[in-house]
């Protein structure tokens, strides 16, 4: 069933919250344009890192959710395939964030919410 027909748009895979957003902003203003990779495990656990544009290399099998406060938004092949029913959210909480990500040295993290789409979202969800 597409968006169109229903008249219901399609949902995200990716939003962020007021507070994940006003950091990014900060993010940005200090470095410029930056994009988000979902951590899947090992030393920073499965934490959102952030990355200048450019710094960071997308792999052929990187999947692109969505993005937010302009920053795209990626998490590798295998992560998505399990993940693919979930919404991620965006969030800060207090503490250090990952070695590499630009949050690191705030005082402030990015931390990966979650929620599983509903039956009418995953029919509105794309292939």
């Amino acid at each position: 069933m597409e968006a169109a027909v229903t008249g219901e748009s399609m949902p995200e895979r990716v939003t962020a919250t007021s507070a994940a957003l006003a950091l990014l902003a900060e993010i940005q203003q200090r470095h410029g344009p930056v994009l988000f990779h979902q951590s899947g495990g090992c030393c920073d656990g499965s934490s959102p890192m952030c990355y200048p544009q450019g710094d960071f290399i997308i792999g052929d099998r990187d999947v692109k959710l969505g993005e937010i406060g302009g920053a795209p938004v990626y998490i590798g092949g295998a992560q998505y395939e399990v993940w693919r029913h979930t919404q991620l959210i965006i969030d800060v909480v207090p503490g250090r964030g990952g070695m590499f990500s630009l949050d690191n040295g705030t005082e402030r993290r990015f931390l990966t919410r979650s929620r599983a789409f509903d039956g009418s979202e995953i029919c509105r969800l794309p292939g």
